[in-house]
């Protein structure tokens, strides 16, 4: 099963998902990593959705501890990367193998589609940037643009606008990222679509300008080649007004900033559709000011110009 990925330094990714089948899985990784190297795939997403067989044992118990990093070492032999989903939280061996580029180990994405208390809060993530995204990055799945599920799952839908879904690609740090929606809706939303193009995954430098633990927070990151920077800002369930303050930015330098933002109706359950954009130039001196709606977001590419 493959999904599309916004990645710029590894490539193709592909995804193995188990059904909790792990017994099966381990006797056919050699076979599998093998044809991925041999088609120049070099990162797998392993999930083990399910209830595990062998029977008896669970996602976080000691066979699958020893699953999990047993995983990452024969993937590092035929120089894939690991993203693995249902983990164990990270513990420092990706220090040791550098292949394990990312997990999930929270409550993801799709929490928000059959969580029966109604998913994710929308002050989850401005909580988890300062809880267990300080033990490694995260696979969070960001990117939904079908903000209400009516069509699948009545009544369920994900507690953010779409622009605070765009500035997780810079809030929540991972390497390599996934574009987890369905590719009509992002053919019908092609103009936020531009920023995911556009964000980076590989960083020379992290700020954090603002927030508060289950409120709100803002971080700008550097991208490493081009030295160009992206920022993203979210709300929890209240609106707020931020100002940004540019001076991260490099000295004697014209960036070109293109704004996603919420638009002056958006609200992640009454109106999470409404998003506006903007394009100014900004200068290490530049200071603007935004509002966040409720459960809301703000994106920004900050571009060099020439």
């Amino acid at each position: 099963m493959s999904y599309i990925f916004s990645n710029k330094t590894i490539g193709n990714s592909e995804t193995n998902e188990t059904y909790g089948n792990v017994e099966t899985y381990i006797k056919q990784q050699d076979t599998a990593f093998s044809l991925m190297k041999s088609l120049g795939i070099h990162a797998v997403k392993t999930g083990y959705v399910g209830k595990l067989i062998p029977e008896g044992e669970y996602h976080h118990g000691q066979f699958m501890v020893n699953h999990y990093n047993e995983t990452v070492k024969k993937a590092a032999k035929y120089n894939i990367a690991i993203n693995a989903h249902e983990p164990i939280k990270p513990t420092g061996l990706r220090r040791t193998y550098p292949n394990t580029i990312s997990r999930e180990g929270l409550r993801g994405q799709e929490f928000n589609v059959w969580d029966p208390k109604g998913g994710n809060p929308p002050e989850h993530l401005s909580i988890i940037a300062f809880t267990r995204m300080l033990a490694g990055p995260i696979d969070y799945t960001p990117g939904i643009f079908n903000i209400k599920l009516d069509n699948y799952r009545e009544g369920k839908q994900v507690n953010t606008t779409i622009a605070h879904q765009l500035a997780l690609y810079v809030v929540i740090y991972s390497p390599i990222q996934m574009v987890a929606d369905l590719l009509e809706h992002y053919e019908a939303n092609s103009k936020p679509l531009e920023f995911i193009k556009e964000v980076g995954v590989d960083w020379e430098k992290t700020v954090v300008l603002n927030g508060e633990v289950g409120d709100f927070v803002t971080i700008a990151r550097n991208e490493r080649k081009t030295g160009n920077w992206f920022l993203g800002s979210i709300s929890d369930e209240n609106s707020r007004k931020i100002t940004i303050d540019f001076s991260f930015l490099e000295d004697k330098t014209t960036y070109l900033a293109k704004i996603y933002k919420d638009g002056k109706n958006a609200h992640w359950d009454k109106n999470p559709f409404d998003i506006e954009f903007e394009t100014i130039e900004v200068t290490r001196h530049s200071k603007k000011t935004f509002q966040l709606a409720s459960g809301g977001g703000l994106a920004i590419s900050l571009i060099k110009k020439n």
